[in-house]
């Protein structure tokens, strides 16, 4: 059992204490115990297995127990009986907006709802409407969710297939008849969700390997098999297809596969005017008087006989990218090994489930030479957001751990996450902000405005001097919430006027601002700050979905501020309030 699953398993526990109103101690300590599995910075499995974990802060000799048994045997006998008392599908219910554990356990316990379709149906018969806590605008928004949720069915997030990605990866690569195998599609291209994961293999074995592919252990179901090609479904009901082809042809199907359609087709008309025909295997002449095919070993020598510079996969959109690279115009794009530091991260004293000084110390670990703080601001009452007495008890104790770290050149940076109320205006006073590093300010509330007045109270916002960067610019959640609606390009200008940062909002359930919006938002000289939202010392890594993102926005290390060094950075962030 993986840490993923362990901690999954305390989560859902948690989840079902609450339905059967278990005392909100019980309940708190096993989120508590989910959060510790998901962000230990050891192998918390193999302690368990070991039953070593007693060092572990946090985790109580129960939940202690609970993880040995889970790391020896694969499963927990208390939570395999807990959930024999609820339906299987009842889960699906809390990844509805606006549905909490108090509201699940009315609509099971009063209605028999136990899924998405009993939900469904309760809200159209109006019988939910009648339930205390609901009424006619809440069941409209659950509908409106359960519409959403549907319309994204088949997608999933990057979190959820980046590690099958890997998984699957790793045993490709070690088979004995497999020269390369590689991810191809969306995942390859960066997109912010994929509908199924597509991996290619060289071999000269291809029924051997395609064999060993349908038997892997996460293989749930066998959709196809033929002798070089096969399509599975794994873990989650994620749709995995394999096609198996020689070296020779590698780097071509690696390039079709990959995509997107509209980029195919425009370097298939590329080679089409050089007079060679091409597809997922070769390049073929297609009249006599064809240039001769030089010789083609990787997707880079493919591009360099169409004349152009090797387009790096995140960037094949036909968005330009052909024209950019015929012509010398493709950006350097930005890497993991560029950040310096990350902004915008929580701790205990808000929502975060790891402590100033863990989180500070995981990302000193992770190698990076700054952390940014940034709390929720009181308003967010359901985040446990700080008011201004606790806030300015958190600056001292950020200066004190600075005095401390100072000796290892890693520094925190003060900061919070300010809400930005209905009117635009904001949840700390100038005087309250003035007092911190940075400020980033976010929506998160009353997201059914007009367009017009979004913008507006967005732009307001921003316009205040203490503002570093606009956090999540449309509140989006993806495969769950839309975004609001607001005017992105208008706020974008704005950002450029006031000298704001926007944040890429590296966090999977987000990655807002939306790559579509990057390349605006660089040729307006607008900076990018790539920030993991972190909740927990594990969230920290959420930088990788950033970067992904930011790469597919064709951004470089000059456009994101925390590629800085620290001494560069601290200057970037004071320059708006000295403008």
């Amino acid at each position: 059992m993986t840490r993923e699953d362990a901690a999954t398993i305390f989560e859902r526990i948690a989840l079902l204490l609450e339905l059967k109103g278990e005392n909100s101690f019980k309940v708190r300590a096993y989120r508590t115990g989910a959060e510790i599995v998901e962000s230990h910075s050891g192998d918390i499995m193999k302690l368990a297995a070991e039953n070593q974990l007693a060092g572990v802060k946090g985790l109580g000799e129960a939940l202690r127990d609970k993880l040995h048994e889970m790391a020896t045997t694969g499963k927990l006998e208390f939570y395999e009986k807990l959930k024999a008392e609820f339906p299987d599908t009842l889960f699906e219910l809390f990844d509805v907006q606006g549905l909490g554990p108090k509201k699940v356990a009315a609509l099971h316990a009063e209605l028999g709802v136990s899924s998405i379709a009993d939900l469904k149906r309760a809200c159209e018969s109006g019988e939910a409407a009648k339930l205390s806590g609901f009424g006619g605008k809440t069941v409209e928004k659950i509908l409106e969710s359960i519409a959403f949720r549907e319309q994204h069915a088949s997608e999933f997030r990057l979190d959820l297939v980046q590690p099958l990605v890997l998984e699957i990866l790793e045993a490709l690569r070690q088979h004995p008849n497999v020269s390369h195998a590689e991810v191809c599609g969306s995942f390859r291209r960066g997109k912010e969700t994929v509908h199924d994961l597509d991996f290619l293999v060289a071999t000269r074995k291809p029924e051997v390997v395609i064999e060993a592919f349908v038997q892997l252990p996460l293989v749930v179901d066998v959709i196809a098999q033929g002798p070089t090609k096969a399509s599975v479904h794994v873990t989650h009901g994620v749709q995995c297809d394999l096609r198996a082809v020689s070296s020779k042809e590698f780097p071509f199907a690696l390039t079709y596969f990959t995509g997107s359609k509209e980029h195919n087709v425009a370097i298939r008309q590329r080679a089409l005017a050089r007079g060679w025909s091409l597809n997922e295997y070769a390049f073929t002449p297609e009249r006599e008087d064809a240039p001769v095919i030089p010789p083609i070993h990787d997707e880079a020598e493919l591009y360099r006989a169409l004349d152009l510079d090797f387009i790096d996969p995140e960037l094949r959109e036909n968005t330009g990218e052909i024209d950019a690279a015929e012509h010398g115009g493709l950006p350097r794009l930005i890497q993991l090994e560029n950040l310096r530091g990350v902004f915008h991260n929580h701790t205990t004293a808000s929502d975060g489930g790891a402590t100033l000084r863990e989180m500070a110390e995981a990302a000193h670990d992770l190698g990076l030479q700054y952390l940014g703080i940034a709390d929720h601001s009181k308003s967010s009452f359901q985040a446990n957001g700080l008011d201004e007495k606790r806030l300015l008890a958190q600056i001292q104790e950020i200066r004190a751990l600075n005095v401390e770290m100072a000796e290892e050149g890693f520094r925190i940076f003060a900061g919070s996450e300010v809400d930005i109320l209905k009117d635009g205006s904001l949840d700390f006073s100038d005087e309250i902000m003035g007092q911190l590093d940075y400020v980033v300010a976010s929506v998160h509330n009353v997201f059914n405005l007009p367009e017009a007045e979004m913008t507006k109270r967005i732009i307001r916002a921003i316009e205040n001097p203490h503002v570093t960067m606009l956090g999540h610019l449309t509140g989006r959640l993806l495969l769950q919430r839309p975004a609001y609606n607001v005017n992105v390009a208008a706020v974008i200008d704005a950002a450029a006027e006031t000298g704001t940062i926007i944040e890429l909002n590296a966090s999977a359930w987000r990655l807002d601002m939306d790559w579509r919006w990057w390349k605006l938002a660089k040729a307006k000289g607008v900076k990018c700050s790539i920030n993991p939202d972190a909740h927990s010392t594990h969230g920290l890594q959420a930088v990788i979905y950033g970067i992904k993102a930011a790469r597919k926005g064709w951004l470089t290390r000059q456009d994101v501020i925390n590629c800085l060094p620290l001494g560069e950075v601290e200057e970037v962030l004071r320059a708006k309030r000295e403008r």
